[in-house]
């Protein structure tokens, strides 16, 4: 590589900045993703989601089932510039049924913003997607949201934060007041006062007054209990409160925290620029070659999401690539790790949720999408240079089945179709029975809500109507050592045998006690809760 294409990419890295959000239902994750489209000047004005029927849909949400519900049931990336940066968002859905596409979008981010709602706290779903960024290493950005509303008080919320994920937290700003009182945020960093108007209802960049802690006029603007309190827990913070280090931020063992209220923006922009300076620019990924940096001269990246149908007039399918090493040029020809055989990148698509336009370059952090003629898989590498292949990504144990039936025999070719499309792109896991005879597909799903997107994106977008039948399993395990390991065994009581869209022996069962028993009466028999990863990926790594 030249100096001087080192050196651009180089640049780029340091202007980039990476990042998924993941929250539980409910906790602001679209709104707050809106309003930092707001300040990157990506949108001039942020749309209501909470009438989401009457107004204007979130940017995020763009499927059609997403705008007729109001929630988020598929990620998105959203890229834009701000103060300098270039910023790829990884919006995530936030519906526990839809987690396994929130693991999948945590495999290319490089900070993850955790966001909570300040009357609730952390809740399952928040504390089940911070495990997955504590396992992949992610540091972790806490902004409490909400605190426009009766809340919980600030302290103990950290506290929460520290006891039930052993994660120490800094306060980056602290809230004055909450509920109809909240007034603004106290920012650490610059010692400023950030007094905010409440009249833009948030549909617009928020006008804020900003004043020392020492400025006799904050004395005049605030109500004394207030202004006490402010001083006190400043106080309080600045004297048994954790002191910032970056490296331990950059480890993934302290949370900044930030207060705010993303409905009515308020420390949405502070937010932003603490981000900025404090997260983690595109780092090292690991490979069957060892740690690739960003800066390796050979152009590397991977696929972690597809997705069928974005524009349904022209019926297309995308693959959405993260960039992790050199730099990617439109047309370059690549090769496919899993096939062997070289592709050629010919349209490659910067995006904005639903809206895309062509992109002739990227950089290690960013996001882009590509046209998948049936090529890519979900976990695939592609390269320039020496062959390299990058961590998998799994599969989870799904917990409910059905057969997905088709009742309408003309109509078999686009239910095929449609069925082979949301595979390829993980809406749902397909499996079937090792019986030929009986052809219609199972539905292996983490939630209830994910069979009905199955149906309904079958419906809308193939033009085909489908009937489901629940099984009575709830269970699934893969079989270490595939089809020859079971062979010897005969046949198995407790228990029914499938295939996977990729051949493999799954056993279903209809709860962990028929799974201990069938162990109990086979102990050579070795089963995985987590699908292994296709055929030609790197395995996951243990830890």
């Amino acid at each position: 590589m030249s100096a001087e294409l080192q050196s651009l990419i180089q640049s780029a890295v340091d202007q980039r900045r990476n990042f998924a959000i993941i929250s539980h239902p409910d906790a602001g994750k679209t709104t707050l993703t809106e309003k930092l489209l707001l300040y990157g000047g990506a949108i001039q004005e942020a749309g209501a989601v909470k009438a989401r029927r009457s107004q204007r849909q979130a940017t995020s949400d763009w499927m059609e089932m997403e705008k007729q519900r109001g929630i988020s049931i598929t990620s998105t990336v959203l890229q834009f510039d701000y103060d300098g940066y270039h910023i790829n968002l990884l919006d995530t859905p936030g519906h526990q049924d839809f987690s396994e596409d929130t693991y999948r979008t945590l495999a290319a981010a490089d900070n993850a913003v955790m966001l909570e709602d300040g009357a609730k706290g952390l809740e399952p779903q928040t504390l089940k997607l911070f495990e997955v960024c504590r396992m992949r290493r992610i540091p972790i950005f806490t902004f409490m949201n909400k605190m426009d509303r009766p809340g919980r008080e600030p302290l103990e919320l950290l506290d929460e934060i520290e006891q039930r994920l052993a994660l120490k937290t800094y306060a980056v700003n602290w809230p004055i007041g909450n509920g109809d009182r909240f007034r603004g945020v106290f920012d650490r960093r610059s010692q400023t006062v950030h007094l905010f108007e409440r009249s833009t209802h948030g549909k617009r960049q928020a006008t804020n007054q900003i004043l020392t802690l020492g400025d006799p006029q904050l004395e005049r603007l605030l109500e004394p209990d207030l202004y006490s309190k402010l001083q006190e827990e400043v106080e309080l913070l600045e004297g048994v409160g954790e002191d910032f280090d970056l490296t331990q931020v950059h480890g993934g063992a302290m949370t900044p925290v930030f207060f705010g209220s993303a409905m009515t923006n308020f420390g949405v922009e502070l937010f932003l620029k603490s981000f900025l300076d404090y997260g983690l620019k595109p780092g090292y990924h690991r490979s069957t070659q060892g740690d690739i940096e960003p800066d390796y001269p050979e152009f590397s990246g991977f696929i972690f999401k597809l997705q069928a149908n974005m524009d349904p007039k022209h019926r297309d399918r995308v693959a959405f690539v993260r960039v992790c090493s050199g730099k990617f040029e439109k047309d370059m020809t690549v090769n496919h790790a899993r096939t062997g055989k070289t592709v050629r990148l010919s349209r490659p698509q910067k995006l904005f949720a639903q809206d895309r336009e062509s992109v002739d370059e990227a950089f290690p952090g960013d996001v882009i999408g590509l046209n998948n003629p049936g090529v890519f898989t979900i976990g695939d590498t592609i390269y320039t240079g020496k062959k390299l292949e990058y961590e998998g990504i799994p599969c989870f144990s799904p917990e409910i089945f059905a057969l997905l039936r088709n009742p309408n025999p003309s109509k078999f070719k686009q239910f095929n179709k449609g069925v082979s499309e949301l595979r390829e792109e993980g809406a749902v896991q397909i499996m079937y029975s090792v019986d030929e005879s009986k052809r219609d597909p199972i539905l292996a799903a983490v939630g209830q809500l994910q069979l009905e997107v199955v149906r309904f994106r079958l419906e809308y977008e193939y033009g085909v109507e489908t009937l489901v039948e629940l099984l009575p399993y709830t269970v699934a395990r893969w079989v270490e050592g595939g089809w020859p390991a079971l062979e010897p065994l005969g046949r198995l009581f407790n228990s029914i045998t499938v295939k996977d869209s990729w051949q493999r022996p799954v056993l279903l069962f209809r709860n962990e006690w028929n799974v201990g028993q069938l162990l109990g009466d086979h102990p050579s028999l070795h089963l995985q809760a987590i699908a292994p990863v296709t055929v030609g990926q790197m395995p996951i790594a243990a830890s």
